[in-house]
């Protein structure tokens, strides 16, 4: 069944808050996506959660709306009637606007998230997903500065492929288990900053409180380090006692 042109859905705008001290206005995302149950299940978890929804059924509505209502985030589904979603992101990125988008897809192959991060997408997540998941990346989009769209990043003799989820020192390819891969990211968009263990767990872990016991940044830490920090290089990652750690790009 054809969705019909999809106005901002009222039942799933969550109500509008008043602006207390250091509250922040809410943020506004677009979603063009044409499967009826997949669009009411995110419009009702994010809008539950504060966001300020609008829904598209179709490419062209959705870049039409796009270009109106100028919103903070989008999740586009790749696979749209009247335009697919890769087109609607790339005409977009041509006008010059730099509004962060979570792309969806059932195509989860390595060539197919590539294409669709190459073609202008900052996120790319597989169907079918939690939605826990989508929320945090949608958060962690709106957390990155606006004009943050480099698609390496190089401290020292470290150099990650944001696209192509792949680590090297020097000539050395480094063999990151996803989570690695984030952590290193991370600390690298941070290099000479000292990083505690609960800042870590928020950022990476997306934990919302710091659990009174856990070594699980240690241990994680550790193995990335073994792989990082090789037989007779000059180490990289360092542990600050009763801190946390550092990635030095100088000794």
């Amino acid at each position: 069944m054809t969705p019909r042109a999809a106005e901002p859905v009222p039942s799933h705008r969550a109500p509008k808050r008043r602006a207390d001290h250091g509250t922040k206005l809410m943020n506004r995302i677009l979603l063009i996506e044409d499967d009826i149950e997949t669009a009411e299940a995110i419009l009702a978890e994010l809008g539950d959660r504060g966001f300020e929804m609008q829904w598209a059924g179709d490419g062209i509505d959705g870049l039409g709306r796009a270009r109106a209502s100028s919103p903070d985030a989008m999740i586009v589904d790749r696979m749209l009637p009247g335009m697919d979603g890769l087109t609607v992101i790339e005409a977009l990125r041509k006008d010059q606007v730099r509004t962060p988008v979570l792309v969806l897809s059932a195509l989860g192959a390595v060539d197919d998230r590539v294409r669709g991060l190459r073609m202008g997408g900052d996120d790319y997540l597989t169907k079918p997903f939690a939605l826990v998941e989508l929320v945090a990346r949608i958060e962690a989009l709106l957390r990155r500065p606006i004009d943050c769209r480099a698609t390496t990043l190089q401290v020292g003799p470290l150099v990650i492929d944001l696209i192509e989820r792949t680590a090297r020192r020097g000539d050395r390819a480094l063999d990151l288990l996803p989570r690695e891969f984030r952590l290193l990211e991370y600390m690298m968009r941070r290099n000479d900053q000292l990083l505690t263990r609960a800042m870590l767990l928020e950022e990476v872990w997306n934990y919302k409180f710091v659990p009174a016991t856990t070594n699980l940044i240690d241990v994680h830490m550790g193995r990335l380090r073994h792989k990082v920090d090789g037989l007779g290089e000059t180490p990289l990652i360092h542990n600050v006692r009763g801190s946390g750690f550092v990635l030095r790009s100088r000794q």
